[in-house]
């Protein structure tokens, strides 16, 4: 998979899945614009892709910013001149219940999941349809199969996917694919940054050893794979597909 020549926007860039992403690209030739808040993170994530392209743009912002949106896109077409894949990677997760999760949770979880993707996808879709690209947006397990006391993530996810099916059937005639990746759990510091202490993380990962059927949490590596599956020219004849990354656990049902 070569992505000589090909101009890839990537949210979220600055950690998790997103930063790995970024580094896998890089060794496939890719040109990269790297979007991350934290500007220590996300330069570590460019110094990693600058040994192996020297084709990488950092933009600090946040997603959610209507101003800051519009300053990715300009500064991607300023300095590339095209845009031919965008990865929306950028996300958040909070643990709570119907019966804990507050309206300031419910907001913030579906603005950085949902909103904030569908202004980024909405601003690069003239941009795609001109290079015949493509779009691959990072779900979740959680989007296709239900689980208790991530009621707003669950959500969020269920939407993203619905959004990706939809906006492939939308621009599928002019030849623009859009796909979902749909992790299981991911050794990432997504859920520390969600609430969960140390020991609590341990023991969720040992947890995975019986909730996914390969019996451990996967890493970051194996869900950039298959995004830089879904973004090539591999996977030409793929659109609308929401893509287990799980070890199984989407397959597993309580006996």
């Amino acid at each position: 998979m070569s992505f000589e020549g090909k101009v890839i926007l990537i949210t979220g860039a600055s950690s998790g899945i997103g930063a790995a992403t970024a580094e896998y690209l890089a060794k496939q030739d890719a040109s990269l614009v790297l979007i991350g808040r934290n500007d220590e993170k996300l330069q570590k994530v460019v110094d990693s892709c600058l040994k192996s392209t020297n084709n990488v743009l950092k933009i600090i912002a946040d997603v959610c910013i209507e101003a800051d949106a519009n300053r990715i896109i300009q500064g991607t077409i300023s300095k590339f001149s095209k845009l031919n894949v965008l990865i929306n990677s950028a996300g958040i997760i909070q643990s709570g219940s119907i019966e804990t999760t507050t309206i300031e949770q419910y907001d913030r979880i579906f603005d950085v999941n949902v909103r904030a993707l569908f202004r980024i996808t909405q601003l690069c879709i003239p941009h795609l349809i001109a290079t015949k690209g493509n779009i691959v947006n990072l779900s979740s397990v959680c989007g296709i199969r239900s689980f208790p006391n991530v009621l707003a993530y669950n959500m969020s996810k269920s939407a993203v996917d619905q959004f990706t099916n939809c906006v492939a059937l939308e621009l599928a005639e002019k030849g623009v694919r859009c796909n979902s990746v749909c992790p299981g759990v991911i050794k990432t510091e997504l859920h520390k940054r969600g609430g969960m202490d140390d020991e609590a993380y341990e023991r969720f990962l040992e947890h995975c050893k019986k909730t996914h059927a390969l019996g451990r949490a996967g890493n970051v590596d194996e869900v950039a794979a298959a995004i830089a599956f879904l973004a090539s020219d591999a996977a030409s004849f793929i659109t609308a597909v929401q893509l287990p990354v799980d070890g199984g656990r989407h397959a597993m049902c309580p006996r």
